[in-house]
């Protein structure tokens, strides 16, 4: 898995921090509202596809947090990223 790992990791980092820099970028036109009815539902329904891919990226990366922890301890673990812990 070596550098093919690394690299998935580092494009979805990459894609997480454009979507989410995109994500804040349209909520904040959304939230100036100088934007057409039009517009602003276009803007809305891009903003909910960009949600969509980090909570993808988010859950993948739980995942592998997961698995390490497994991997590392022999016990299955789940951690949220949240700051709740449930075993």
């Amino acid at each position: 898995m070596g550098d093919d790992g690394q690299a998935d990791q580092a494009c979805e980092e990459v894609a997480f921090e454009e979507a989410l820099g995109r994500l804040e970028a349209i909520a904040g036109a959304l939230d100036e509202g100088n934007l057409s009815l039009q517009e602003s539902i276009q803007l809305f329904e891009e903003g909910m596809d960009l949600v969509k891919l980090c909570q993808t990226i988010l859950d993948s990366a739980d995942g592998r947090i997961e698995e390490l922890i497994e991997l590392k301890s022999g016990v299955t673990q789940r951690v949220c990223l949240d700051d709740e812990t449930v075993e």
